[in-house]
């Protein structure tokens, strides 16, 4: 999607070199909205949803994974997945610095959902709440069918997946940023790794959490996502399905319900005015 709101760029350290950051200021946030984008994808798609967060009265930041769009590292290698979630603690603690005080609500979609939810688990202390977007959480039949051939055939992401938008496909397999080639399997056994590590460490407590998935999801179904949410879940945590959406809610023709029912939590959470 375009990125027509103004922004600036940060770069952090990262365990790996360099990640390349964004930031959507506020003159005088109520919130800060830190974003965890998905596998091949990187943060300049995501300019129509900071500008609905923007206008809710957050300042939004978000930072390229490692080996994703314009941050330094080998293209989709995370062999080990708990080193990008300490880099995703860093975009939350240099957000955090620009506006002490600020609560922090942080939104994963997909792969970085997965990357969210295990923030989450380790350092809710800096969160005030967490949103998951079509989560990577459980187990991946994707994962689990490629890991058991001998050679990892072509797995090009299917832009067709993502929205019933057909721009949004388009906008997607034109984009240089966006990874349009294979899996790497050091790459799925790091999400099998940390698929099993976040079950294992198991509920969020009383931290707020919001669970959002497309109910026409073929990328990354329901189903499996769902049993993943089963041993991260807790009191607080809150869900919605979307009946025909696919992949990328935030993208999707329904988006606008979508990033109203993230609004809400958010003001429900923070005591803010929806």
């Amino acid at each position: 999607m375009s990125d027509d709101l103004p922004s600036t760029d940060f770069t952090l350290a990262g365990h790996g070199g360099a990640l390349v950051g964004r930031a959507w200021a506020h003159p005088a946030p109520r919130w800060i909205a830190v974003l965890s984008h998905g596998y091949g994808e990187h943060v300049g798609r995501y300019g129509w949803i900071a500008a609905q967060l923007q206008s809710a009265g957050a300042a939004v930041y978000a930072a390229d994974h490692l080996g994703h769009g314009r941050s330094d590292g080998q293209r989709v290698l995370i062999s080990d997945f708990e080193p990008v979630v300490d880099d995703l603690h860093r975009v939350i603690q240099h957000a955090a610095a620009q506006h002490p005080g600020v609560p922090v609500v942080l939104i994963g979609h997909s792969m970085g959902g997965l990357i969210a939810a295990r923030c989450t688990q380790l350092h809710a202390e800096s969160l005030a709440a967490t949103v998951l977007s079509g989560p990577v959480l459980g187990s991946w039949a994707t994962v689990d069918e490629l890991l058991v051939l001998d050679e990892i055939p072509s797995t090009p992401i299917d832009p067709s997946t993502l929205s019933r938008d057909p721009a949004v496909g388009e906008a997607y397999a034109a984009d240089p940023l966006v990874w349009h080639g294979d899996f790497l399997r050091a790459t799925l056994e790091g999400l099998q790794q940390e698929m099993a590590t976040i079950e294992e460490a198991g509920s969020v407590g009383e931290h707020p959490l919001l669970y959002l998935h497309g109910e026409a999801d073929r990328l990354v179904p329901l189903p499996a996502s769902w049993e993943g949410l089963n041993s991260l879940r807790g009191p607080r945590t809150f869900v919605k399905t979307y009946p025909g959406a696919r992949h990328e809610i935030l993208n999707e023709t329904n988006r606008d319900e979508v990033i109203a029912d993230v609004l809400g939590f958010v003001a429900g959470v923070l005591a803010l005015p929806n």
